[in-house]
């Protein structure tokens, strides 16, 4: 995974900052005050640490090299109020940058947790994030790097497979077929112009009855279709675990044994439980807005010391907490 990330002109100047944080680096400006404050941040619950890369290249950014930084690694399971980032410096350096750190862990945490939680009940298959259409364009590529970080294999947007150094993963989508007007006509137009790496994968559920339809592509292209997705919408009473296994079994009887059954379509932990409690056999799932839909998990930042001298707001312990997992941070 790439270690860069970009950082906006409106998160450095300020502008995506709570504004009560300009104010107040006005009025320390003013009044000459710049103490060497200890921050530490939190999560109010457990899950999977994510965002700290991006948080991470922004104090590189802003902060000078003798302040120092310890935080846990991205990916970690962390536990509630357990202290991921620990910051000194003078409060100047990246106070105005509290509300974007806390965003960015908010969001990209929330996201891997999600992931997290899906891959667990896919219980060793393949899940892929699909989420990308439930969000702001702005942010996909950022919840496509967290659901990977949160355990998924693939992700469906080229800028969220830039920052996994993966490659982005996708079928075909209803469009193509409903132009084409056949499902076969646009498999085969699919295999006829795209790249040969990437996998062809049949969308079966456009016109006519899955199974059928499945064994009807896999004759055609034999060796050259690696598998059929099913994505039934509600309507139709979406992929059940019934014909999940009608499915394999009519593939395998046509003599298609070699081609992979791909689910998505509404899919969220409770669903991916349902298919497999009840034998489904799924090679891969694609996962949409139960990860990208997840909730932020808060994250506050609190000053625990300032010129050495423990401090903290009441409801908190005065002083660094110990956190014996926190590693030091090249700031270079």
């Amino acid at each position: 995974m790439t270690d860069d990330a970009e950082i906006t002109a409106a998160t450095l100047t300020g502008r995506t900052a709570d504004v009560y944080f300009i104010r107040t680096q006005e009025i320390l400006r003013k009044e000459g005050l710049n103490p060497v404050v200890t921050a530490e941040v939190f999560g109010s619950r457990a899950g999977v640490l994510c965002g700290l890369r991006e948080g991470l290249a922004l104090l590189r950014r802003v902060l000078p090299r003798d302040a120092r930084v310890e935080a846990l690694h991205e990916g970690d399971r962390i536990t509630a109020k357990e202290v991921v980032l620990r910051i000194a410096a003078h409060y100047d350096a990246f106070g105005l940058y509290e509300t974007a750190l806390l965003g960015t862990l908010a969001h990209e945490t929330g996201w891997a947790t999600g992931a997290a939680e899906v891959v667990a009940a896919a219980q060793g298959i393949p899940v892929i994030s699909f989420g990308a259409r439930h969000v702001h364009p702005e942010i996909s590529a950022r919840m496509d790097y967290a659901a990977i970080v949160g355990g998924c294999v693939g992700c469906s947007t080229p800028a969220g497979a830039l920052l996994t150094g993966t490659e982005p993963s996708g079928t075909i989508p209803h469009a193509l077929v409903l132009i084409f007007g056949d499902t076969l006509a646009a498999t085969e137009a699919f295999d006829r112009h795209i790249d040969p790496k990437v996998g062809r994968v049949a969308l079966v559920d456009t016109f006519h009855d899955e199974a059928e339809e499945s064994v009807r592509v896999a004759t055609a292209m034999g060796r050259r279709l690696w598998g059929v997705r099913l994505d039934t919408p509600s309507e139709r009473g979406r992929v059940t675990p019934e014909l999940v296994r009608e499915v394999r079994a009519r593939l395998d009887q046509a003599g298609c044994s070699h081609v992979k059954i791909v689910v998505s379509g509404g899919l969220d932990a409770d669903r991916i439980k349902l298919l497999l409690e009840n034998k489904a056999p799924v090679d891969a799932f694609g996962v949409g807005s139960s990860i990208s839909g997840a909730h932020p998990i808060d994250f506050t930042l609190d000053i625990k010391a300032i010129e050495g001298r423990p401090i903290a707001k009441r409801g908190r312990i005065p002083g660094p907490t110990d956190n014996p997992r926190l590693h030091p941070v090249d700031l270079g």
